[in-house]
């Protein structure tokens, strides 16, 4: 009943909210993307959602236009990120957008992150196992972000997100919205360390969400 209809009513509700109290800073932000670097405002970017299905999550761009083409892996170092996307990144307000991902339905607020569609790996590669991590809608944050965020490695945040699938309730949401609060509020885990990719995918799941 929660992760069939009460959790899509309270996304639909906390967005909406979202939407109407954040809309002023929003602007705001937009402002200081446009005057801080030439480009468009908001980045779009094909993910993999819910059943695998391709959608556009949308960010406040945080690099400058083009960036992607030179690799994956951003830091505090790289050159590609404008000086304003530095405060986004480290305030997560790049994320504010995906509030209308989730009054969509693309997104819920709690979820797996939702992947590339390139990266780490095509949908057509993932496990049967790793797929499960799409039986429910991807979210702005999820169990993997608060077992380290950027620096876990593929594989472990594939097997922490389908722990999150098979345990999924309203007090576990409760408790990765309150956790995420507190990683955000002191920008722990927030900085990618290098590739977190294996060569060899896993074939077992491994035990997780302890």
């Amino acid at each position: 009943m929660y992760r069939r209809f009460v959790k899509r009513g309270f996304d639909i509700i906390l967005s909406l909210l979202g939407i109407l109290i954040g809309g002023i800073p929003m602007l705001i932000v937009a402002l200081l993307v446009k005057l801080d670097s030439p480009g468009p405002v908001l980045f779009k970017q094909d993910r993999i959602g819910l059943n695998g299905k391709v959608f556009k999550i949308l960010k406040f761009r945080s690099m400058c236009v083009g960036a992607e083409k030179d690799g994956v892996y951003s830091d505090n170092r790289d050159s590609r990120v404008t000086k304003v996307g530095k405060l986004l990144r480290a305030t997560s307000l790049d994320e504010l957008p995906q509030f209308f991902n989730v009054l969509k339905g693309d997104m819920s607020f709690i979820g797996p992150r939702p992947p590339l569609t390139y990266h780490p790996w095509p949908l057509e590669e993932y496990t049967e196992h790793q797929r499960r991590m799409f039986e429910v809608r991807p979210g702005i944050t999820g169990w993997t972000q608060t077992h380290g965020r950027k620096d876990v490695e593929w594989h472990r945040r594939i097997d922490l997100n389908v722990w999150y699938v098979d345990h999924v309730s309203l007090w576990l949401d409760l408790k990765i919205l309150f956790l995420t609060v507190f990683k955000v509020l002191t920008n722990a885990d927030n900085e990618n360390k290098g590739a977190t990719v294996v060569t060899d995918k896993q074939e077992e799941p491994v035990e997780s969400g302890k």
